[in-house]
């Protein structure tokens, strides 16, 4: 009799296995839009189409990842409310470990890019909270899905697609294996392909660029970015602000600016009041948010406009620059 469960058990597990395994949707390698691209790669980039088609053929399609990326958000965070996600205590505390458990390194990693630790710092701790959050869909699945079966933004994702195919080639990583978030960003850093093939460092020296287990990697690869988008070692950020009387006109709007169109003179010149050591032509441009304790003003310099080309928003670039400096802060004082 208990064999005869145990195999009744066993039926029964492999039949839900094949249901399940039955529910699943592949990409079908024989659709004229897959042959196409198959055909472009094997032409272009000198894959083989069998072993591309094997891979091809494993991605899912995922319908979740195209709820996900076509459902708006119920409402636009203010910046009070987007702040609360990502300047807590808990991830302070979180960053402080990090910080301390490989100083080192990152101190390294800050003399040989001129990229600042907490910069670099703040930067993981708004992407993946310190690796804890790196998103759980396989990239071949998101990056495929929204390739073939995403419209209104195919033309990005194929490339972005065939950018992850050569950097699994050139890395010598299974491309069904890198796990990331919904729309494709890999690792710690999430770094889209086309970031990685053009940003990402070994830092280690082991001949890899791993940017999801190796820190220094991360670490480095998340310098390389800014350093390549010009990064201005030393320079400050940003600065809180206040409108003097001499201010004309109404409030500014929240508006999400995403590069300094006037200079630290001119916005002093027009009533805009704020600290700064940069040179009067340096670039500024005036920054609005609806704070805890009403309206904010900020004025940001050229570094922080670099910071929004990792994330094309301002309260990002907010976010990621005062974690960092909340995390430093707990930094000096545990050193104290």
């Amino acid at each position: 009799m208990k064999n005869r469960l145990l195999a009744t058990a066993a039926i029964f597990a492999v039949s839900v296995s094949c249901s399940q395994a039955a529910d699943k949707s592949f990409l079908d390698v024989t659709r004229p839009d897959v042959t196409a691209f198959i055909d472009e790669m094997v032409t272009e980039h000198e894959f083989s189409r069998d072993a591309l088609a094997d891979v091809l053929g494993r991605a899912e399609i995922k319908q979740s990842i195209i709820k996900k990326i076509s459902t708006p958000a119920e409402k636009k965070l203010s910046w009070a409310e987007y702040r609360k996600i990502f300047i807590t205590k808990e991830r302070i505390a979180a960053g402080t470990t990090f910080w301390l458990e490989n100083r080192e390194m990152l101190e390294r990693i800050e003399k040989e890019s001129g990229v600042s630790v907490e910069m670099i710092v703040g930067i993981i701790g708004v992407e993946t909270y310190y690796g804890r959050i790196t998103g759980r869909d396989r990239v071949i699945d998101a990056l495929v899905t929204l390739a073939f079966d995403y419209p209104p933004r195919s033309k990005f994702f194929r490339n972005e697609l065939v950018q992850f195919l050569i950097l699994a080639r050139e890395e010598k990583i299974d491309a069904t294996v890198p796990v990331g978030s919904y729309a494709g960003a890999m690792g710690r850093p999430q770094f889209m392909p086309s970031s990685f093939r053009a940003y990402a460092v070994d830092a280690t020296g082991d001949g890899k660029r791993d940017i999801w287990d190796n820190w220094a990697d991360v670490s480095g690869s998340v310098a390389n970015y800014f350093v390549e988008h010009k990064w201005r070692t030393g320079e400050e950020v940003a600065s809180q602000a206040t409108l003097s009387n001499r201010w004309k006109g109404p409030v500014p709007e929240p508006k999400n600016k995403l590069k300094a169109a006037t200079t630290v003179e001119s916005l002093s010149r027009q009533g805009v009041v704020f600290a700064t050591d940069l040179s009067a032509d340096s670039k500024g441009e005036l920054l609005t948010y609806e704070g805890d304790g009403g309206t904010e003003h900020w004025v940001g310099f050229h570094n922080f406009f670099v910071i929004t080309k990792y994330n094309r928003s301002a309260m990002y670039a907010l976010a990621a620059y005062q974690l960092g400096q909340e995390i430093a802060r707990k930094v000096a004082a545990n050193a104290g």
